[in-house]
Protein backbone atom coordinates (compact mmCIF):
# COMPACT_ATOMS: atom_id res chain seq x y z
CA UNK A 1 0.00 0.00 0.00
CA UNK A 2 1.94 3.30 -0.95
CA UNK A 3 0.74 5.97 1.14
CA UNK A 4 2.89 8.41 3.77
CA UNK A 5 1.95 6.81 6.67
CA UNK A 6 3.50 3.91 5.75
CA UNK A 7 7.39 4.80 6.09
CA UNK A 8 9.47 4.47 3.21
CA UNK A 9 13.40 4.10 3.75
CA UNK A 10 14.17 4.60 0.29
CA UNK A 11 12.57 8.21 0.50
CA UNK A 12 15.12 10.66 2.41
CA UNK A 13 11.45 13.17 2.85
CA UNK A 14 10.44 10.32 5.28
CA UNK A 15 13.89 10.28 7.24
CA UNK A 16 12.78 11.86 10.15
CA UNK A 17 10.01 9.59 10.90
CA UNK A 18 12.55 6.48 10.05
CA UNK A 19 14.81 7.54 12.70
CA UNK A 20 12.40 7.70 15.28
CA UNK A 21 10.94 4.49 14.10
CA UNK A 22 14.00 2.85 13.96
CA UNK A 23 15.10 3.74 17.21
CA UNK A 24 12.13 2.10 18.47
CA UNK A 25 13.13 -1.34 16.84
CA UNK A 26 16.79 -0.69 18.67
CA UNK A 27 15.33 -0.73 21.95
CA UNK A 28 13.38 -3.29 21.38
CA UNK A 29 15.97 -5.49 19.71
CA UNK A 30 18.10 -5.25 23.36
CA UNK A 31 15.12 -7.27 24.80
CA UNK A 32 13.45 -9.64 22.37
CA UNK A 33 14.40 -12.95 22.65
CA UNK A 34 12.95 -16.64 21.83
CA UNK A 35 10.01 -16.95 19.53
CA UNK A 36 9.11 -13.61 18.43
CA UNK A 37 5.86 -11.65 16.30
CA UNK A 38 5.59 -8.72 15.06
CA UNK A 39 2.15 -7.17 14.18
CA UNK A 40 2.68 -4.78 11.02
CA UNK A 41 5.20 -5.23 8.47
CA UNK A 42 5.02 -2.18 6.88
CA UNK A 43 7.83 -2.01 3.92
CA UNK A 44 10.37 -4.39 6.42
CA UNK A 45 12.79 -2.10 7.60
CA UNK A 46 12.29 -3.58 11.23
CA UNK A 47 12.97 -6.77 10.53
CA UNK A 48 16.71 -6.68 10.18
CA UNK A 49 16.79 -5.09 13.90
CA UNK A 50 14.44 -8.02 15.47
CA UNK A 51 15.13 -11.47 13.41
CA UNK A 52 18.87 -11.25 14.66
CA UNK A 53 17.87 -11.74 17.99
CA UNK A 54 14.99 -14.17 17.76
CA UNK A 55 15.20 -18.15 17.25
CA UNK A 56 11.98 -17.55 15.40
CA UNK A 57 10.56 -14.32 14.10
CA UNK A 58 7.11 -14.37 12.73
CA UNK A 59 6.28 -10.66 10.95
CA UNK A 60 2.12 -9.95 9.92
CA UNK A 61 0.59 -7.40 8.33
CA UNK A 62 -2.58 -7.19 6.32
CA UNK A 63 -1.43 -6.53 2.97
CA UNK A 64 0.80 -8.69 1.31
CA UNK A 65 4.65 -8.03 1.43
CA UNK A 66 6.88 -7.94 -1.32
CA UNK A 67 10.12 -8.46 0.75
CA UNK A 68 12.39 -10.95 -0.29
CA UNK A 69 12.43 -13.05 2.59
CA UNK A 70 14.46 -16.14 1.37
CA UNK A 71 17.12 -13.99 2.49
CA UNK A 72 15.95 -14.59 6.44
CA UNK A 73 16.84 -17.98 8.12
CA UNK A 74 14.53 -17.51 10.99
CA UNK A 75 11.66 -15.11 9.26
CA UNK A 76 8.07 -16.08 7.69
CA UNK A 77 5.72 -13.80 7.01
CA UNK A 78 1.56 -14.50 7.86
CA UNK A 79 -0.79 -11.89 5.69
CA UNK A 80 -3.92 -11.17 7.64
CA UNK A 81 -6.06 -8.76 9.50
CA UNK A 82 -5.94 -8.29 13.08
CA UNK A 83 -7.65 -8.77 15.51
CA UNK A 84 -7.92 -11.89 16.00
CA UNK A 85 -4.43 -13.50 15.42
CA UNK A 86 -4.20 -16.86 13.89
CA UNK A 87 -1.71 -18.51 16.80
CA UNK A 88 -2.31 -20.70 19.93
CA UNK A 89 -2.59 -19.62 22.91
CA UNK A 90 1.00 -19.24 24.94
CA UNK A 91 3.14 -19.26 21.74
CA UNK A 92 5.22 -16.09 21.87
CA UNK A 93 7.79 -14.98 23.98
CA UNK A 94 7.66 -11.28 22.73
CA UNK A 95 5.56 -9.61 21.00
CA UNK A 96 6.12 -6.17 18.90
CA UNK A 97 3.55 -3.82 17.11
CA UNK A 98 5.02 -0.35 16.26
CA UNK A 99 3.02 2.30 15.16
CA UNK A 100 -0.22 -0.24 14.47
CA UNK A 101 -2.34 -0.44 17.71
CA UNK A 102 -3.67 3.42 16.60
CA UNK A 103 -5.08 1.74 13.28
CA UNK A 104 -7.02 -0.74 15.26
CA UNK A 105 -10.59 -0.19 15.92
CA UNK A 106 -11.28 -2.99 18.71
CA UNK A 107 -8.64 -1.95 20.69
CA UNK A 108 -9.29 -4.16 23.00
CA UNK A 109 -9.36 -7.42 21.78
CA UNK A 110 -6.52 -6.66 19.82
CA UNK A 111 -4.99 -6.25 23.35
CA UNK A 112 -6.58 -8.90 24.71
CA UNK A 113 -5.53 -11.15 22.02
CA UNK A 114 -1.96 -10.63 21.97
CA UNK A 115 -2.38 -11.38 26.09
CA UNK A 116 -3.42 -14.92 24.69
CA UNK A 117 -0.32 -15.66 22.71
CA UNK A 118 2.17 -14.35 24.94
CA UNK A 119 3.66 -16.66 27.70
CA UNK A 120 3.87 -16.70 30.70
CA UNK A 121 6.21 -13.77 30.95
CA UNK A 122 6.05 -12.98 27.56
CA UNK A 123 6.62 -8.97 26.75
CA UNK A 124 3.94 -7.20 24.74
CA UNK A 125 6.57 -3.75 23.22
CA UNK A 126 4.23 -1.44 21.83
CA UNK A 127 4.65 2.03 20.16
CA UNK A 128 2.09 4.98 19.33
CA UNK A 129 1.96 8.11 18.41
CA UNK A 130 1.56 10.54 21.69
CA UNK A 131 -1.49 12.63 20.95
CA UNK A 132 -0.35 15.67 22.87
CA UNK A 133 2.12 16.19 20.73
CA UNK A 134 0.88 15.07 17.31
CA UNK A 135 0.30 18.44 14.85
CA UNK A 136 -3.39 17.75 13.55
CA UNK A 137 -5.82 14.99 12.82
CA UNK A 138 -4.57 12.22 11.39
CA UNK A 139 -7.90 10.57 9.31
CA UNK A 140 -5.38 7.11 8.87
CA UNK A 141 -5.64 6.70 12.76
CA UNK A 142 -8.71 4.85 14.65
CA UNK A 143 -7.87 6.95 17.86
CA UNK A 144 -4.54 7.79 19.45
CA UNK A 145 -3.41 7.90 23.30
CA UNK A 146 -2.61 10.26 26.05
CA UNK A 147 -0.32 8.13 27.89
CA UNK A 148 -2.73 7.49 30.81
CA UNK A 149 -5.13 5.96 28.23
CA UNK A 150 -2.70 3.65 26.80
CA UNK A 151 -1.73 2.47 30.22
CA UNK A 152 -5.78 2.05 30.83
CA UNK A 153 -6.20 -0.05 28.05
CA UNK A 154 -2.99 -2.36 28.51
CA UNK A 155 -3.66 -2.81 32.47
CA UNK A 156 -7.09 -4.12 31.40
CA UNK A 157 -5.15 -7.39 30.63
CA UNK A 158 -1.42 -6.79 31.72
CA UNK A 159 -0.88 -6.20 35.50
CA UNK A 160 3.22 -5.18 34.70
CA UNK A 161 3.33 -1.97 32.55
CA UNK A 162 6.34 -0.25 32.55
CA UNK A 163 5.88 3.19 30.51
CA UNK A 164 8.73 5.15 28.47
CA UNK A 165 8.67 7.83 25.71
CA UNK A 166 10.56 8.52 22.63
CA UNK A 167 12.18 11.91 22.74
CA UNK A 168 14.19 13.97 20.32
CA UNK A 169 17.11 15.86 20.99
CA UNK A 170 17.54 19.84 20.45
CA UNK A 171 17.91 18.86 16.11
CA UNK A 172 14.92 16.86 16.09
CA UNK A 173 12.76 19.78 17.97
CA UNK A 174 13.56 22.63 15.95
CA UNK A 175 13.02 19.72 12.56
CA UNK A 176 9.17 19.46 14.83
CA UNK A 177 8.59 22.90 15.35
CA UNK A 178 10.08 24.01 11.50
CA UNK A 179 6.89 20.66 10.90
CA UNK A 180 4.70 22.31 13.37
CA UNK A 181 4.80 25.56 11.65
CA UNK A 182 3.82 24.66 8.42
CA UNK A 183 1.14 22.37 9.70
CA UNK A 184 -0.22 24.92 11.08
CA UNK A 185 -0.28 27.21 7.62
CA UNK A 186 -1.68 24.79 6.35
CA UNK A 187 -4.54 24.60 8.38
CA UNK A 188 -5.27 27.84 8.29
CA UNK A 189 -6.96 27.21 5.14
CA UNK A 190 -9.32 24.66 7.09
CA UNK A 191 -12.37 27.92 8.09
CA UNK A 192 -14.86 25.40 8.77
CA UNK A 193 -12.59 23.01 10.50
CA UNK A 194 -13.35 20.01 8.19
CA UNK A 195 -10.63 18.23 9.77
CA UNK A 196 -12.84 17.58 12.75
CA UNK A 197 -16.30 17.09 11.05
CA UNK A 198 -15.74 15.10 8.11
CA UNK A 199 -15.56 11.38 8.62
CA UNK A 200 -12.32 9.64 8.10
CA UNK A 201 -12.80 7.77 4.73
CA UNK A 202 -13.28 11.41 3.17
CA UNK A 203 -10.06 13.12 4.46
CA UNK A 204 -7.60 10.34 4.11
CA UNK A 205 -6.44 10.77 0.63
CA UNK A 206 -6.33 14.83 0.47
CA UNK A 207 -4.26 13.97 4.32
CA UNK A 208 -1.74 11.90 2.25
CA UNK A 209 -1.37 14.00 -0.51
CA UNK A 210 -1.23 16.67 2.03
CA UNK A 211 1.32 15.30 3.93
CA UNK A 212 3.83 14.13 1.12
CA UNK A 213 3.91 17.39 -0.31
CA UNK A 214 4.78 18.94 3.36
CA UNK A 215 7.62 16.48 3.68
CA UNK A 216 8.96 17.33 0.29
CA UNK A 217 8.63 20.62 0.80
CA UNK A 218 10.64 20.40 4.39
CA UNK A 219 13.23 18.33 2.94
CA UNK A 220 14.04 21.29 0.07
CA UNK A 221 13.60 23.93 3.03
CA UNK A 222 15.74 22.17 6.23
CA UNK A 223 18.93 20.35 5.64
CA UNK A 224 17.31 19.05 9.35
CA UNK A 225 15.24 16.58 7.40
CA UNK A 226 18.44 14.28 5.96
CA UNK A 227 20.53 15.24 8.87
CA UNK A 228 18.40 13.57 11.86
CA UNK A 229 19.85 10.15 12.63
CA UNK A 230 18.70 7.38 15.21
CA UNK A 231 21.23 9.09 18.01
CA UNK A 232 19.09 11.90 17.97
CA UNK A 233 16.43 9.93 19.88
CA UNK A 234 16.27 8.39 23.28
CA UNK A 235 13.92 6.91 25.47
CA UNK A 236 12.78 7.76 29.14
CA UNK A 237 10.12 7.47 31.55
CA UNK A 238 7.01 8.74 30.08
CA UNK A 239 5.43 12.26 30.29
CA UNK A 240 3.68 14.27 27.84
CA UNK A 241 6.39 15.88 25.53
CA UNK A 242 6.78 12.47 24.28
CA UNK A 243 6.43 12.03 20.42
CA UNK A 244 6.25 8.35 21.03
CA UNK A 245 4.30 6.09 24.10
CA UNK A 246 6.92 3.06 24.00
CA UNK A 247 5.30 0.64 26.42
CA UNK A 248 6.05 -3.23 28.01
CA UNK A 249 3.75 -5.02 28.81
CA UNK A 250 4.42 -8.37 30.66
CA UNK A 251 2.08 -11.54 31.23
Amino acid sequence: MSTAERVNHKELSDNYVLQRSISAYLYAAQLVQGKALEIGTGSGYGIDYIAPHSEEFITLDKFQSDIDFSKYKNVRFVQCTVPPLPFEDNTFDFVVSFQVIEHIEKDDWFVKEIHRVLKSGGKFIVTTPNILTTLTRNPWHVREYTKEQLQELLSRYFSNIEMFGVFGNEKVMKYYEHNKQAVQKLMRWDVFDLQHKLPRWALQIPYDILNRWNRQKLLKENPLTKDITVQDFSLSPVNDSALDLFYIATK
